[in-house]
């Protein structure tokens, strides 16, 4: 499936919702609510992130997905606990936030968590079913602990490791995450035309924020492109993973960031490293990065930051001289 096509089915699912008449949209909603009826809320919330949220129909799969695992668990919290959906206590919202912190969940974790259950209550507002707003001044404690400190970077050793042991479609991710620094939702929606090994640059379209840039290649990506365009050129047969299949112009045959992570983790385990997901790989681009230019300016524009404040506080703990100049080659 394509972006425009899964954008164009999301439309249609919404409209199912907005198109309702208020009085109607207020009536389901409310009968939503009243039976914990997850599939409707889940339904409810992504109508209201379609038409309402910030980016609209824009609104990232890895967003809407978040969210959706966010009011899953929320909801589970609340038939557990026997939460009045529509007329909340005045420590139920706390009372979440207590429960998850206690089972162990990192307050980042819990962060995204609690924002997913208030996008929900601002669909149960949109939809005029109650007027509650139970978590607006819920407090979730800080971690102070810096982010790449928690989550290190790959070692270069681990990455080489892995290379030995993946097969071309996976070798290829890694230098795109670990050199180019780019995150699984903007590598998975390349196409060939965005790579050029020639001018050794990549174009990314679907940035955060819906924002394009330019990446360099290093001599080891622009060679590993070189490799994988002769293995795969455009113009053959799309893609398949087994189940989904992605368009020919594609160049990975991944159709979400799911089956990708389930090959990657294939990979680092037969080479006896723990896969700890997508973002250490650019964490190390990054980090090797500014080892070499000493620059947070351009290591924010190589990654992508909306700002370099957040590059200054990311990767400042980590600008070591451990890192070498380049990855393993192909």
């Amino acid at each position: 499936m394509t972006l425009d096509q899964y954008r164009g089915d999301r439309l249609t699912q919404a409209q199912t919702w907005a198109g309702l008449p208020d009085d109607e949209l207020r009536r389901r909603a409310v009968r939503a609510a009243g039976e914990k009826d997850i599939d409707g809320l889940i339904s409810l919330t992504q109508a209201y992130l379609t038409h309402e949220g910030a980016s609209g129909l824009l609104t990232s799969p890895r967003t809407i997905e978040a969210y959706t695992l966010g009011v899953r668990q929320f909801l589970d919290h609340a038939t557990s606990n026997a939460v009045n959906l529509l007329r909340p206590g005045r420590r139920d919202a706390s009372s979440y936030v207590a429960a998850m912190l206690s089972a162990g969940r990192k307050p980042a974790g819990v962060q995204l968590k609690v924002a997913a259950a208030n996008c929900l209550y601002r669909a149960l507002r949109w939809a005029g079913a109650t007027e509650a707003d139970p978590f607006k001044d819920v407090k979730i404690p800080k971690d102070r602990t810096p982010g790449i400190v928690k989550r290190p970077p790959y070692q270069e050793d681990e990455l080489a490791d892995v290379l030995d042991h993946a097969d071309v479609h996976v070798k290829f991710l890694l230098f795109l995450t670990a050199h180019a620094g780019l995150r699984i939702s903007e590598a998975l929606a390349l196409t060939w035309e965005d790579l050029d090994e020639a001018n050794r640059r990549v174009h990314v379209r679907s940035g955060k924020g819906r924002k394009e840039r330019l990446v360099a290649m290093s001599t080891s990506l622009a060679r590993a492109t070189r490799h994988y365009r002769g293995l795969y050129a455009p113009g053959g047969p799309d893609h398949t993973d087994g189940k989904r299949t992605t368009p020919r112009d594609r160049v990975f045959r991944y159709a979400s960031p799911m089956t990708a992570r389930y090959h990657l983790d294939k990979a680092f385990q037969a080479a006896g490293v723990k896969f700890r997901g997508f973002h250490p790989g650019r964490k190390y681009a990054g980090t090797r990065l500014l080892q070499q230019v000493k620059d947070f300016g351009r290591v924010a524009a190589h990654l992508g930051h909306e700002s370099i404040d957040t590059t200054r506080k990311g990767y400042a703990k980590l600008a070591t001289d451990d890192l070498k100049d380049d990855l393993i080659g192909w």
